[in-house]
């Protein structure tokens, strides 16, 4: 990438917040995005421009209105490029629909985001301090988080300012603030109610290094091809996976072994039976016998089972209920004890022996390996390619544990939502079926909102009793009091014959964050805004996101409110680097917004990485990414250049290769802007309406065919086409072709006709037409480009409108919020002869242009070409003011 800095122009006229900017101040030479963008967003925001109650002042306004939420994005940290797609897409949505006069909400927000925000907070705490969560009370370690929280989250509000996001800041709303928290404990109450959440011991998905259960979709699957050695949290050196180890057990009473494999020699421990395949002929003879234990006393059956592969392995496989997901459902088929082997904290448990107790479970593979060789049982160990499961959270490898925790039914409320949808959002109705299968809650964390379930504690009770009637002891409710109440009426006692104790863990992430299409408009309270605001128009979100959230949103907005959150599901694609890589921080390509609006050098990039959270090697591989991809530093872009170009990609379909090279040419695009507005300024007096000559109805019918596109683009949610249409028409019929061709009309001097450029007189008349054809193709356009490049559009529209002689004080006079088809003379449909003389004219143009002397003019009769002959009389003038050359050469045949 090529560039070199650009001057800096500060717009240096004392503004206070929400005052608005002085246009009155000379235009500058050349575009500046930093002078551009002061000021303007403070005033949008005082003037109440982004909440619905500015349609009441709308002169345009219509009964109809439009609502959405961003996907609230974690307060862990600032937000990259894929938030800013985000950003561009939705604001230039809710822009396009203030314009047309809709009551527009968009509501801003921030998710807690419990596993994420954790780990982070911990980690810093250990840096900082050297204390880990476990040194501190609860209290305190959720002290320190929201500290974090307001000094995250403030940051994440001004990067949505900085990128000029129309958001409804009187709304704006946290995941875990006292109005979201009320709506998640209802959910809670309610789905317990229905008997769509219930608590009960099942396998989970369990991060060691987090110490919690995480849900399906948080699971990575890592493909290895063979033996890998990876790091794994906790352990100094790498650990050996994709391979199977091979093993026997001794028949017990005779002569003879059956062989296992296994990827995971250490889980043997818990093994509590070998199932074989009941139409194996290799174990047909010891079918209802029984292997002994080498390192417990006990012994395993040989049960036969058709879920037993016959071609992996040695054909017959161990069992261990308590750590694997098929082994658990052989359990249940037949009647299996499950000894749970491996610990919460991934060390192995009491059960294992004194040996192996307190071991990590990675450490006690490899003991396990060489106890087995020392007893003559290990037969061998091969490479086996293998899907690992990775903890998305933590980068930890997945160990399946037995634990209680509180489940979501989701088969049930997933057919009804399904019904619901019918065939209008396929997508969505295929991501809902996916996710039928019962989702865990529980979540073992600290941070985030404590499961409003109590368990109950009767006076009387004996130990005994609790464990058989664990489930029946746990009541829940919207408080303790009234937990207390549905205690004591559920068991038929007094409120001092038991104790309650709330369950420590907390609520999903997702759980809280699927609510959020209505518990931003206040329910479980029937507000106004959720009166009207509710079912949201459109959800726009990453493609990403349709398992994590959409589907999630629609069970539960379904069950909770009787209506599909949403109307519409817009999916944009996710923004890689230019090598097509996925952003990352540990690859050094995941790019700040504000880097890109406002420019950054390559130390001060590098300064951001050794600020960051990697471990020394990931920072090592960031920086060197850094110095070989911006060896510069990265270029001052804007605001506006950055959501344009984001905008001009097909966000529907393969992933977005973003380079800050392309941002620049769109830095180019505003620039071209700038100079066109400042030389419209410069001409503009007088303006008249008609008659109009060729090339003013020309310019015209290419101005209303952009419209049309425009009008067609974002009705298909095709910001791409609307965004090419734009950059065509300024850039192409607006400044290469009619600017060219009217600046010898407005010139008083132009020494045109010394070039004999120009063989007539124009008349005042004509160039008062000539200026009203160009206000009105700049000012149409500016309104078209304002959903994208809303500082720009802003800074000229308001020059404009004082040369005009009015103020721009009104909301209905900013470009965000004026009509886009005005219905004057100058914007209605022309011939479409026109249209095709414009293509010829243009062909004549680039091939004159590229003429470097003048050529005899020739004389030519086209009886059998009408088309070009009228072409050649009418715009021969034209083609030869644009395109430079005395006379214009044309060959018939």
């Amino acid at each position: 990438m090529k560039w070199s800095e650009k001057e800096r122009i500060a717009y240096s006229v004392s503004t206070p917040p929400g005052e608005k900017k002085d246009t009155t101040l000379p235009f500058p030479s050349s575009y500046s995005p930093e002078y551009v963008e002061t000021s303007w967003y403070p005033w949008w925001e005082k003037e109440g421009f982004f909440t619905p109650e500015i349609n009441d002042r709308l002169p345009h306004a219509v009964n109809r209105s439009f609502s959405m939420c961003i996907p609230p994005p974690n307060v862990t940290g600032t937000l990259h490029l894929g938030h800013a797609l985000t950003v561009a897409i939705e604001d230039a949505l809710v822009r396009r629909k203030r314009m047309q006069g809709y009551k527009v909400v968009w509501v801003p927000g921030c998710d807690h985001a419990g596993i994420a925000t954790q780990t982070v907070v911990e980690r810093r705490l250990f840096r900082e301090r050297g204390k880990r969560r476990q040194d501190l009370s609860r209290e305190e370690f959720l002290k320190e988080v929201w500290t974090w929280k307001k000094e995250k989250g403030e940051e994440i509000y001004h990067q949505l300012r900085e990128l000029g996001a129309s958001l409804d800041w009187s709304r704006a709303c946290f995941t875990m603030d006292p109005v979201r928290h009320s709506a998640v404990t209802e959910a809670f109450v309610r789905l317990c109610d229905s008997g769509l959440i219930y608590r009960s011991e099942g396998l989970v998905n369990w991060s060691c290094a987090l110490e919690s259960a995480i849900s399906d979709i948080e699971v990575d699957s890592k493909q290895l091809s063979g033996r890998t050695l990876l790091s794994v949290p906790g352990y100094q050196n790498r650990v050996e996976f994709g391979t199977m180890v091979t093993f026997s057990y001794p028949i017990d009473g005779q002569d003879g072994e059956v062989a296992v494999s296994t990827t995971r020699p250490e889980t043997m421990l818990g093994d509590v039976a070998i199932a074989v395949h009941p139409e194996d002929p290799r174990y047909q003879a010891v079918h209802g016998k029984q292997c002994r234990h080498p390192f417990a006393d006990r012994l395993l059956p040989i049960i036969t089972d058709t879920m037993v592969d016959m071609e992996l392995g040695t054909g017959a496989v161990k069992v261990t209920p308590a750590h694997d997901h098929t082994d658990f459902l052989l359990s249940q088929r037949h009647s299996l004890p499950r000894l749970t082997v491996i610990g919460g904290d991934g060390t192995m448990t009491p059960l294992c022996g004194q040996w192996l107790e307190g071991v990590k479970r990675f450490d006690a593979r490899e003991q396990v390996i060489d106890a087995l060789t020392e007893k003559m049982l290990f037969r061998g160990k091969r490479d086996h390619a293998m899907s690992l499961p990775v903890c998305s959270r933590s980068g930890d490898v997945i160990e399946p544990l037995l634990k209680k925790q509180w489940f979501v039914r989701c088969g049930e409320m997933a057919q009804r939502a399904i019904q619901v949808i019918g065939l209008s959002l396929c997508v969505v109705v295929f991501a809902v079926g996916y996710l039928s299968l019962d989702w865990c809650i529980s979540r073992q964390l600290w941070w985030g909102h404590q499961i409003p379930a109590y368990r109950v504690t009767l006076s009387d009770s004996t130990d005994t009793q609790e464990v058989h009637c664990m489930f029946q002891l746990w009541v829940w409710g919207r408080s303790e009091e009234e937990a207390r109440e549905r205690a004591a009426g559920k068991y038929g006692v007094t409120a001092d014959a038991f104790t309650l104790t709330q369950d420590p863990d907390v609520l999903d992430t997702w759980f809280s964050s699927g609510l959020f299409p209505f518990a931003m408009l206040g329910w479980p309270q029937q507000t106004s805004d959720l009166r009207q605001f509710y079912p949201n128009t459109i959800l726009e979100t990453g493609s990403d996101l349709i398992f994590f959230w959409v589907a999630r949103m629609v069970m539960l907005g379904t069950e909770l409110t009787g209506q599909l959150p949403f109307k519409q599901v817009l999916l944009h694609s996710l923004v890689r680097d230019k090598h097509g890589r996925k952003m990352s921080k540990s690859l050094g390509n995941v790019i700040d917004p504000l880097d890109v609006i406002s420019g950054i050098s390559l130390e001060r990039l590098q300064e951001k990485v050794e600020e960051g959270n990697l471990d020394p090697r990931e920072s090592m591989v960031a920086m060197e990414a850094q110095r070989k991809d911006f060896p510069k530093g990265i270029p001052e872009c804007g605001t506006d250049a950055l959501r344009f170009a984001l905008c001009s990609y097909k966000a529907q379909g393969e992933d977005i290769s973003l380079s800050v090279s392309q941002v620049l040419s769109c830095r180019h695009f505003c620039n071209k802007m700038w100079q066109t507005v400042r030389f419209t300024l410069g001409v503009l007096e007088d303006r008249g309406t008609s008659p109009l000559n060729s090339m003013d109805q020309w310019v015209c019918s290419r101005l209303y065919s952009t419209v049309l596109q425009c009008e067609q683009g974002f009705e298909r949610y095709e910001l791409h086409s609307v965004t090419a249409a734009l950059h065509s028409f300024w850039l192409h019929s607006l400044c290469d072709i009619y600017l060219e061709c009217i600046k010898p009309v407005l010139s008083q001097d132009s020494g045109a006709g010394a070039l004999g450029l120009i063989d007539t007189v124009h008349t005042g008349r004509e160039k008062q037409v000539v200026r009203a054809v160009l206000y009105h193709c700049v000012s149409v356009s500016l309104a078209l480009l304002s959903p994208f490049m809303p500082f720009l559009t802003e800074e000229l529209w308001q020059r404009l409108y004082l040369l005009r002689g009015e103020g721009g004080d009104s909301a209905g006079d900013l470009p965000n919020n004026s009509p886009t088809s005005p219905q004057s003379s100058l914007s209605q449909p022309i011939a479409d002869s026109l249209s095709t003389d414009g293509g010829i004219v243009r062909s004549w143009c680039n091939a004159g242009s590229c003429c470097f002397h003048p050529v005899p003019v020739q004389q030519v009769l086209c009886s059998d070409v009408p088309i070009l002959c009228r072409c050649y009389y009418t715009w021969s003038a034209t083609a030869r003011t644009i395109s430079c050359p005395s006379s214009l050469p044309v060959a018939l045949s």
